[in-house]
């Protein structure tokens, strides 16, 4: 419960900072909803011809689209801190969150917060409206699909970047893992086979982000629902567990600063 507390008290604190800037902070989300409306351009004019792609609609993929946009709009909006977490590793500035009685790990998480997450988190939304396939009764689903997705997200983001405890400088290897996570989250789950898609449930767990999620909802079923969970909850736990092991062998850079 104090970690819940603490949580939102960083999250309150990010908005307001963010806010604070309110010029800046709408023109970051608008830029973003433009951005992914012009990434979706390509789905329309390809789905316009085919109309179906193996058993998908435009429909299917918008919601997939929709479902992942809003899982990364809330990863970033009140878990920023996981694109920065292997810089602060290499260059020593755990130092400062050690000294702090919370958890390091959720305050490295919430120490950061990225406005555009929210240009993410709208045109999310609207694509899974426009996508037809959700109906009132339907809409806990996305929810539970979504949270789920974000978690996954935040999960890889702490394995990826929680190399740099044993490697040294990852940040560059570590973000293109994380991108090319979310980018194959993004296309129907039929275009992927045979090992490549062995690899997207397990190694990089695009399937527990996007495909999986978007199944429940256009088929609902007991058992992907409980495999969502599992897998939800497996990697959360080896998440934890990779960080708070490599937090052993962190050694401090001796930094004198503060987070704001």
């Amino acid at each position: 419960m104090r970690n819940l507390t603490f949580i939102r008290a960083l999250v309150v604190t990010n908005l307001k900072a963010t806010l604070a800037l309110r010029g800046a902070f709408a023109i970051q989300v608008v830029f973003m909803m433009l951005n992914n409306f012009t990434f979706f351009v390509f789905w329309w004019v390809l789905m316009g011809r085919v109309t179906t792609l193996r058993g998908w609609h435009i429909g299917d993929i918008e919601l997939l689209f929709g479902m992942v946009c809003v899982a990364f709009g809330l990863t970033v909006t009140l878990a920023g801190g996981v694109r920065h977490l292997g810089r602060f590793i290499d260059e020593g500035d755990l130092d400062t969150l050690l000294t702090q009685p919370k958890s390091v790990l959720v305050y490295a998480l919430g120490v950061r917060s990225q406005p555009s997450g929210v240009g993410d988190f709208l045109s999310g939304l609207m694509f899974i409206v426009w996508s037809g396939q959700v109906t009132r009764s339907s809409w806990p689903l996305v929810l539970a699909g979504i949270i789920a997705g974000a978690i996954v997200l935040v999960a890889s983001g702490i394995v990826f970047y929680s190399l740099a405890f044993w490697m040294g400088k990852v940040e560059t290897v570590a973000r293109q893992m994380w991108e090319l996570l979310i980018t194959f989250s993004l296309y129907p789950e039929p275009l992927f086979g045979g090992a490549l898609r062995l690899v997207l449930f397990t190694l990089l767990p695009a399937g527990f982000v996007g495909y999986l999620p978007a199944r429940i909802v256009r088929a609902p079923s007991m058992a992907n629902v409980a495999l969502l969970a599992f897998g939800t909850a497996a990697y959360l736990v080896f998440a934890v567990q990779v960080f708070e092991r490599g937090l052993r062998r962190y050694a401090s850079g001796s930094r004198f600063s503060t987070f704001g």
